[in-house]
């Protein structure tokens, strides 16, 4: 049985319990903004918010991944300990921080959305991404399917834009590039389907904030 195959036999009440005791109805709109969140920042809160009003959704759920496989184990913090940051950071009634990947028991990205929309595929989801990681996303196991899985939001990013643009995937998927004033169309259209959605950006970073904590100038999980 694949990891895939066992994250979509989760029962629904482990489901809820995952979700925090809700299970969302049919027709149910909801952005997936994926990572380590280590830490979780404004940047992140600040692409949520905005992600709720250009795409039109109900909720967005933050994605905290157990172990990065891009990234290593070396100081990457506990997973209790980053989901209640990012709680912290993301307050806000409608984003939900979640440890979906580790109840699931999936590893990668393209594992855990076709575990998500096979136990729920009656809610329209849209898969969220940094404009930085659409630069370098060629490197993500299965890569590809992601595209095939959901519709794709990428939010801008200070200085990555024209990078990712010019990039493999943005090059690979052009055909199927909406519009930016479709955005809120996107979470019901039919698979590959993305949209670029320039707005307000923050230069703040996860590998920033870990850098000033070294050098002592912030705390990170205050």
């Amino acid at each position: 049985m694949t990891k895939a195959t066992q994250g979509s036999s989760i029962s629904s009440p482990t489901l809820a319990r995952t979700l925090g005791g809700f299970l969302p109805p049919p027709g149910y709109r909801v952005g997936l903004l994926g990572g380590s969140f280590n830490p979780a920042h404004e940047g992140h809160r600040m692409i949520s918010v905005e992600a709720l009003k250009r795409l039109g959704l109900d909720e967005v759920w933050w994605l905290v991944s157990p172990q990065n496989p891009l990234k290593p184990a070396e100081g990457m913090a506990g997973l209790a300990q980053r989901i209640d940051a990012a709680r912290r950071v993301g307050a806000h009634p409608r984003i939900r921080v979640t440890a979906l990947e580790s109840a699931l028991g999936t590893q990668y990205t393209a594992e855990t959305l076709r575990a998500l929309t096979c136990r729920l595929p009656r809610v329209s989801f849209v898969w969220m991404m940094g404009a930085d990681n659409l630069r370098q996303i060629q490197a993500w196991k299965d890569w590809p399917q992601i595209f095939h899985l959901l519709p794709v939001a990428i939010l801008d990013r200070p200085s990555y834009a024209l990078g990712a643009l010019a990039g493999m995937a943005a090059r690979r998927f052009s055909r199927w590039r909406k519009p930016e004033r479709a955005a809120r169309c996107l979470p019901g259209m039919e698979p590959p389907a993305w949209v670029f959605l320039h707005g307000p950006l923050s230069a703040q970073s996860a590998t920033r904030i870990r850098a000033a904590r070294i050098s002592g100038s912030v705390g990170l999980w205050r």
